[in-house]
């Protein structure tokens, strides 16, 4: 499938999507408290995106049971929302989409409920900066593999590791389009970002061993070795001037 290249008045669709995305999470991060379940967290998403005017976009997508994803510790993605209890200690990600008139964004961010250990803190920060680091590659005329050169260069730097078998992707008129947004290199290869692109970057780490292993539920991806993971994921415009985080907070 070819890439589509978003009109002017698309970006905005997806702007206003964005922030709809990034008030949710800002809200979401404040209620990640010890003792709040992750279905609680998954209701109040579902309320708030529906009161924001968007719809979310993850709930039935593929069979998914819920608004959210919430993804703790071990788990990098795709934790279905339940029971479990959040811990003073744990590290959360959080993962939502949403549908704004036709369009999709997509964002997730990975946090420590309470107080963390150093090594949680130190995961959390790289994971962001990772995605910083291949942010800055989103421009016209560099390629994909540029992206992804550059968010492993960083993860090694931090001394993790980049999940293997999971990236990135194509979004605006639906969930998932091309192409394919890499988390590792190498630099030089791969398609030409164009002006109108509209992509998520989505870097994706693990304290441990890249390996990972899908639940029985058909969802939940975990680390294979029980690793701490984390997760950070914007939807970006590729602007002529540069790139532009549609779901900025």
């Amino acid at each position: 499938m070819p890439v589509v290249l978003k009109s002017a008045r698309e970006v905005e669709l997806m702007r206003v999507a964005g922030q709809i995305a990034a008030t949710v999470l800002d809200e979401l991060e404040q209620a990640a408290r010890p003792g709040v379940t992750t279905a609680g967290l998954d209701e109040l998403a579902c309320a708030r995106i529906r009161e924001l005017g968007g719809r979310p976009a993850f709930l039935g997508y593929r069979g998914y049971p819920a608004c959210i994803c919430t993804s703790v510790n071990e788990v990098v993605l795709h934790g279905i929302p339940g029971k479990r209890v959040l811990r003073e200690g744990d590290l959360l990600s959080l993962d939502l989409g949403v549908e704004y008139r036709g369009v999709f964004v997509d964002a997730a961010v990975s946090l420590i409920v309470g107080r963390g250990n150093e090594l949680a803190q130190r995961l959390v920060a790289a994971v962001e900066g990772a995605f910083r680091a291949g942010l800055e590659m989103a421009v016209p005329g560099r390629r994909l593999g540029d992206i992804g050169a550059a968010i492993e260069a960083y993860a090694r730097l931090q001394g993790f590791s980049v999940i293997e078998g999971y990236a990135g992707h194509g979004i605006g008129l639906a969930l998932h389009e091309e192409p394919t947004v890499p988390n590792t290199g190498p630099a030089g290869r791969g398609m030409r970002l164009r002006p109108g692109m509209t992509v998520s970057i989505e870097p994706m780490l693990s304290a441990g061993r890249p390996e990972t292993v899908v639940a029985s539920d058909g969802w939940t991806v975990s680390m294979r070795d029980g690793s701490l993971s984390a997760h950070y994921e914007h939807t970006v415009w590729i602007s002529p001037d540069g790139p532009v985080i549609l779901t900025a907070r």
